[in-house]
């Protein structure tokens, strides 16, 4: 679909006088807040969904210890996990080349 009758449309629903009902309305009002960033992902390949995945193993590495005293054996942890992964990531390649 063009981007310009994807945002024509939405546009017109989002200015719609129609009575939707009140949870409508809600998403309507929080469409019409977001629109910019919805019709950005939209149109750019982009995405930050790996940055997202890092933070999330930090925070569970975070909670599993239920806070590091040195700050730097926090860091050190981090830092294995993320070698751990890169080297299943690249031994499951090497089983699927193979």
């Amino acid at each position: 679909m063009n981007m310009s009758i994807l945002l024509w449309k939405l546009r017109s629903l989002i200015q719609s006088k129609d009575h939707v009902g009140n949870m409508m309305h809600t998403t309507l009002n929080t469409l019409k807040r977001n629109l910019h960033d919805i019709l950005n992902a939209a149109k750019f390949d982009e995405s930050n969904g790996c940055l997202e995945g890092t933070n999330r193993k930090i925070k569970q590495i975070e909670r599993t210890a239920y806070g590091y005293a040195n700050f730097n054996h926090l860091v050190t942890r981090i830092k294995l996990e993320e070698k751990d992964a890169i080297i299943k990531e690249k031994a499951s390649d090497y089983y699927l080349a193979a």
